[in-house]
């Protein structure tokens, strides 16, 4: 049941009429509604024809049952005694080696095996199983809850059904944003109340998601990016270069664009989940563009992994350890294969160089023009980095990389043809991005003030472009991961 599906659409509409007309002042009543609507979302999910979400749905099941559990053990043990502190120990070890045990089997087991057959000569079993989908996500939501609770941030949801609604709620299930338990539970506490603000937000939302995934991103990616990218290619030069900046926007409509839907159906159903994007090809440095770029993994990433190594504290030396860690397990986390570590740890070693030019005391050029490089820059070397995040393989990623360097049968700079609805969604995408924050907050006042019958004309028009603009749907990207 993919966001951009009209199967999707009609399912959010009965469940914002059912949530909020049957139920909406019974609390109980109206979060069970979400409860089994989330888990019959995951439940149905289908992968080339076969329905799996049913049978890993018992994964997302277990995982709400162990960290309830574990939660609520932690929270019974008082953290100032020093002895309970081997068993709040073991308790979080449990909730650790649970939820990354799940995650290692399905995600990474066959990678590593993989990897030992071809250095030992080996032949290590392989389980062949096919990764759930969000799993990458969810565990890291309620690993998260577990340790907010034995670090003593956070105290336990207050029964079963609010921390299983919690790990599951469909919106962000399957793709993020990653959603902190501080953030989630609290809302639950509230009346829920449906406005006209909310309804408006919710909605043009939505439309600027649909609108980032169906028109940009799908558009790009079979328009031009496919084919740059695909073993042969004959394109060269400017064509390649096209290309990648192709991909730096496919790949941010694809995942932007989902969050934006996300976020919009969370505020529908009265629910406010984080932002997950910055216009991050604006950054000025790689430091920037990670405050920018998937903000919610990022802030998890430095959280519960790079403060807990040390951060900045133990002096330069470590604080370069500790970003090339954190980075290569970030590109780890995307997916199971080398190409991922290396993205993650060109990353790091960006980073590192950014902390390094800082600590030197190094800065930008001055005034707008200063501000433009660095810009232009950072932009350009997330690009390098994005080469190896979509190839498959180092010879794709090389030969990508070759091609941008040749000049071809015509020329550097010949461009291919690529038909006006993927210049449009290019230039278009762009021009978007780079919007400054207060056009864009203007728009959305604009949206909102729209008379009814309007706004269901304008949404009439949008949804016949984007059958105009429309190619093969094709699943989101991070769904892989």
């Amino acid at each position: 049941m993919y966001f951009n599906s009209t199967v999707y659409g009609l399912f959010l509409i009965a469940v914002f009429a059912v949530s909020w007309l049957l139920v909406a002042r019974r609390r109980p009543a109206r979060f069970l509604v979400l409860l089994v609507a989330s888990w019959f979302f995951y439940a149905c999910w289908t992968e080339d024809g076969e329905w799996v979400g049913l049978k890993y749905l018992v994964l997302i099941l277990g995982s709400s049952g162990l960290d309830w559990f574990v939660g609520n053990a932690l929270h019974r043990l008082d953290r100032d005694d020093p002895e309970t502190l081997g068993r709040r120990r073991r308790l979080l070890f449990c909730s650790l080696a649970g939820n990354l045990g799940v995650l290692g089997l399905f995600k990474y087991y066959d990678f590593f095996a993989n990897n030992v057959s071809q250095l030992t000569g080996l032949d290590v079993p392989l389980l062949k199983w096919a990764l759930p989908v969000g799993i990458s996500f969810y565990t890291f939501q309620t690993l998260s809850y577990t340790i907010d609770i034995y670090r003593g941030k956070l105290a336990p949801a207050k029964n079963l059904g609010e921390f299983a609604l919690f790990v599951a709620f469909f919106p962000q299930l399957v793709a993020g944003p990653i959603v902190r338990a501080s953030d989630f539970l609290p809302q639950l506490e509230n009346r829920p109340r449906l406005d006209r603000e909310a309804l408006h937000s919710g909605l043009f939302r939505i439309m600027e998601g649909l609108f980032k995934k169906v028109v940009i991103a799908d558009v790009i990616g079979v328009g031009l990016v496919d084919g740059v990218f695909a073993n042969g290619s004959q394109t060269a030069g400017l064509g390649v270069l096209l290309g990648i900046w192709g991909y730096a926007l496919q790949i941010y409509g694809d995942f932007a664009g989902y969050s934006d839907i996300a976020i919009g159906s969370a505020r529908l159903l009265g629910f406010r989940i984080p932002e997950n994007f910055h216009a991050p090809y604006k950054s000025t440095s790689i430091q920037d563009f990670w405050r920018r770029w998937h903000i919610s993994l990022s802030s998890w990433l430095r959280d519960y992994l790079y403060i807990p190594l040390g951060g900045n504290r133990k002096g330069p030396a470590r604080t370069y350890i500790n970003l090339a860690i954190v980075m290569l397990l970030g590109g780890l986390w995307h997916g199971a294969a080398w190409t991922f570590v290396v993205w993650g740890a060109i990353h790091g070693g960006m980073l590192g160089v950014n902390r390094w030019w800082q600590r030197r005391g190094f800065g930008t050029l001055p005034g707008k023009l200063g501000q433009v490089v660095a810009i232009v820059l950072t932009f350009h070397l997330v690009c390098l980095a994005w080469v190896f995040f979509r190839s498959r393989t180092f010879g794709e990623a090389g030969d990508v990389l070759d091609r941008l360097c040749t000049s071809g049968d015509q020329g550097w700079f010949a461009v291919p043809d690529l038909g006006y609805k993927v210049w449009f969604a290019f230039v278009c995408g762009y021009l978007l991005h780079f919007l400054p924050v207060p056009v864009k907050a203007r728009v959305q006042a604009l949206y909102a003030g729209l008379p009814s019958l309007v706004l269901g004309a304008l949404w009439a028009v949008f949804f016949g472009f984007l059958a105009y603009m429309a190619v093969d749907a094709s699943p989101f990207i991070y769904f892989q991961f």
